[in-house]
């Protein structure tokens, strides 16, 4: 099963690191998945053995976008992202950041997208602090979820 748990995503990582693999770790909404998201999830893939995907839950994705969002419910969007090739597992995560889950997992990388700033980011210091590194997977201009919403919104 690639939807696992937290525990779980920490076994799996360290079996991974004994067997001398790189592990890849990301995490984000994917709220209505896209093209930006596919090629993003494949960049980032790309970095390693294996990929982690941290998915905020639906209550973290309130909290960060509003009570309007997510419109897909957790369970759904964990299926698709797992439903991927470049998508290794899944973990559904409750918190608005993904230290936690970043403390349990140690990946190697840490990809996120081109988007961010890396001195920003809440989970490098912890990636960094067990030897891990950042890299920013470049965004695909124009594609995102909200801009999909905002143009449904407009046809409406």
């Amino acid at each position: 099963m690639k939807i696992v748990d937290r525990a779980t995503s920490g076994i799996i990582s360290k079996t991974l690191h004994a067997a001398g693999k790189t592990v890849v770790f990301t995490n984000g909404c994917f709220d209505i998945l896209h093209a930006g998201h596919v090629r993003y999830l494949a960049g980032a893939r790309q970095l390693g053995d294996c990929l982690i995907v941290g998915l905020n839950s639906d209550s973290s994705v309130r909290q960060l976008k509003g009570p309007n969002r997510p419109v897909n419910c957790q369970e759904d969007r964990a299926e698709v992202l797992a439903g991927l090739a470049a998508v290794d597992y899944v973990v559904v995560f409750d918190e608005t950041t993904a230290e936690n889950l970043v403390a349990v997992v140690q990946p190697d990388v840490y990809a996120k997208g081109g988007d961010y700033i890396i001195e920003k980011l809440p989970e490098g210091k912890i990636v960094t602090a067990h030897g891990g590194r950042i890299v920013l997977v470049p965004e695909v201009p124009g594609r995102s979820s909200s801009n999909i919403i905002a143009k449904i919104s407009r046809e409406i």
